[in-house]
């Protein structure tokens, strides 16, 4: 007979599907397992099944509960039989930008801002409506029904269609889509017919605690939430703490209290998986530009590090700006990675690999900017994700920001904070879990060169892709 209480989190991330089983009391791991997705912003969404299936996530038996997350913003489409009618598109499509600044110019930004939280980009579901509308008319007469990752997997868990399950998500997806408003905590529907031409139905918002359903075995399933919630509630984060996660994109958000209302589009202001906010920042660009330039070198990334430690503090003047998929902040999408300031002395692996570091760093720098600017108190910042393990990083972060940087025990937070609301809906309780710093990371000084790193970033952004 099993003595301790087991729940399982699964997070259907871009690069992959990971499935832990924890201890719901101590939040021990006790199973883990991984199997990647394929790469692309474009995906079929059985690919998705195929991976958590393979994971483990359709046979749980020996747990109370389970959760999924998954990657925000994504966009299922589907039939009025709950047939998949096209692949997904995916949050970093960039095809649907010219769609999001018409549906922002339709209302204004300032009441966008205000009822919805977001101003509609290529990412927001909304605006893949209005592009499905516009450039394949026949799959968006076939269209009824919009799912996220992480509804789609929870419904087709529970049975699906064939089950006649009735779809749901919870608020902090919900929030991602463009169409449902965080302070109204409702849809909107003349936002859904406004940029497809007709209304579709969407899953039903779940309350914090109330679950989706049952398995046929007993085992509860959570409502879900979207991964950066997830991250949030894995690390027990704090009003005020920021947490960087650096994945595939490069997120910067806070769990704030109150709605914020940013205007310029640079914060979207999501709900959080509880009863507060979750402002963000969201940069396409993430721990691929250190592979990228740990490729260019022909070095691993431990190699990219000490080269990166080895350099001038300000990599003798090279200014690297790491948009090498476009860009979503700031806004510029038709951008491309540049490299400025080479002259005989800085031209070096080691000031090649610390630009880099440092045009990372100054993206995080500036989306706390951002936030604070938004209205958000920002006190710390926590750092998670595989381009987390940089040391050079984190402390380039420390340096460019001024406040102290945690790096706490590597683990998949996403998918604890899965596992996290799980043991919370099963058991009535908030799970006690404690985290593990394993680095701090101060502000070094002097640091007479920060201010130097920082208004050059500016500059040469500025020079390249803002002054037309």
């Amino acid at each position: 007979m099993r003595t301790t209480r087991r729940v399982a989190g699964i997070d259907s991330s871009t690069q992959s599907c990971k499935l832990v089983i924890l201890d719901a009391d101590t939040g021990e791991l006790l199973h883990s397992s991984a199997l990647p997705h394929p790469d692309g912003t474009e995906l079929a969404p059985q690919r998705w099944w195929d991976a958590f299936e393979g994971v483990g996530a359709t046979n749980l038996t020996d747990i109370d509960a389970l959760a999924i997350t998954a990657q925000q913003h994504s966009t299922i489409f589907l039939d009025g039989n709950g047939e998949v009618i096209r692949d997904a598109i995916l949050w970093n499509d960039s095809r649907a930008i010219s769609q999001g600044l018409s549906l922002r110019a339709a209302l204004g930004p300032g009441w966008w801002a205000r009822e919805i939280g977001v101003l509609p980009g290529a990412a927001h579901p909304i605006s893949k409506l209005r592009w499905l509308a516009e450039a394949e008319p026949e799959h968006a007469q076939r269209l009824q029904s919009v799912m996220l990752p992480h509804d789609w997997l929870t419904w087709n868990l529970r049975g699906g269609a064939r089950a006649g399950v009735e779809p749901t998500t919870d608020r902090s997806d919900a929030s991602s889509t463009g169409y449902w408003s965080p302070t109204l905590r409702e849809y909107l529907p003349d936002l859904i017919t406004l940029a497809l031409g007709h209304n579709v139905r969407v899953p039903r918002v779940l309350n914090p605690n109330e679950p989706a359903g049952h398995l046929p075995g007993g085992v509860l399933v959570a409502p879900g939430l979207g991964d950066n919630a997830a991250t949030h509630l894995g690390l027990g984060s704090l009003v005020g703490e920021v947490v960087v996660s650096i994945g595939t994109s490069l997120t910067i958000s806070v769990t704030w209290p109150n709605p914020l209302r940013d205007e310029t589009g640079r914060v979207d202001d999501m709900a959080d998986a509880m009863d507060s906010y979750l402002p963000i920042v969201v940069s396409l660009n993430g721990a691929r530009t250190l592979s990228a330039t740990a490729r260019m070198l022909g070095v691993s990334l431990g190699d990219l590090d000490r080269l990166a430690r080895e350099a001038a503090s300000d990599a003798c003047g090279l200014t690297f700006l790491p948009f090498l998929d476009g860009e979503r902040t700031p806004l510029l999408p038709g951008s491309t990675g540049s490299l400025v300031g080479l002259t005989r002395e800085s031209m070096t692996a080691e000031n090649l690999a610390r630009a880099a570091i440092l045009g990372m760093a100054n993206s995080v720098a500036q989306g706390l900017e951002d936030l604070q600017l938004a209205g958000a108190r920002c006190d710390s910042i926590t750092v998670v994700g595989g381009g987390a393990r940089s040391s050079a990083l984190r402390q380039a972060i420390a340096d460019l920001t001024g406040l102290d940087v945690a790096y706490p025990q590597p683990l998949e937070y996403a998918a604890r904070g899965a596992a996290y609301q799980a043991a919370r809906i099963a058991h009535g309780t908030l799970p006690r879990w404690k985290r593990t710093v394993q680095e701090h990371h101060r502000p070094a000084s002097p640091l007479s060169w920060v201010d130097r790193v920082r208004a050059s970033h500016r500059e040469v952004c500025a020079r390249l892709f803002l002054s037309a």
